[in-house]
């Protein structure tokens, strides 16, 4: 590094050019806290980065997708019924983790408690079996879900699988069936 003193110091690459009547030293500080300055603010960026990329990545990463069906409606609650096949094995043999899941939407002016039912079967001469159940609250005009109702682990096997929801917000009726199907074994 060379100094001169009327045009500046060389530091780091950087040309220091200190006030009139101020002692290098002082620069010299300054120039070191903003250094420090925009490191940590670039840690801070590529943290935030960091952070934002974990939420966006699945919890599971073979997590099957979900698929919705028709909808249904009691009081002023609107639901669909959705369903999703998830690889598995047991021992030496596929299987497929089936999952129901409810999604509801409250059109109305208040909030409402909303309980539901979810069930299971073959489409090809199986019967329904209740898979879970469950209660939620949800808001005015705001909707809730996915949320899982209930699962089931079956062999795999080519046949086609279906789920069904229905719903009952406090002081209503029971809505009618929302299905929601999947082939049980498809990739």
């Amino acid at each position: 590094m060379s100094t001169c003193a009327h045009l500046g110091e060389k530091v780091h690459e950087t040309l220091l050019v200190a006030p009139q009547g101020e002692p290098w030293s002082l620069q010299r500080n300054r120039l070191e806290e903003r250094n420090e300055t925009l490191h940590l603010r670039r840690i801070g960026t590529v943290l935030s980065v960091a952070a934002l990329t974990m939420l966006t990545i699945p919890a599971n990463a073979h997590a099957a997708a979900v698929a919705c069906g028709g909808g249904a409606s009691t009081a002023r609650v609107a639901i669909n019924g959705c369903i999703s096949a998830e690889r598995g094995s047991a021992g030496r043999f596929p299987t497929r983790d089936i999952t129901a899941y409810i999604k509801a939407r409250n059109t109305g002016a208040k909030g409402l408690n909303v309980s539901y039912e979810a069930f299971f079967r073959v489409v090809d001469g199986g019967h329904w079996e209740k898979v879970g159940s469950g209660r939620a609250y949800v808001r005015a005009g705001e909707a809730i879900g996915p949320v899982e109702v209930g699962s089931t682990t079956r062999v795999c096997g080519p046949v086609k699988v279906e789920i069904r929801v229905h719903a009952r917000a406090d002081g209503a009726a029971w809505s009618g069936w929302s299905p929601a199907a999947t082939k049980q074994c498809q990739t």
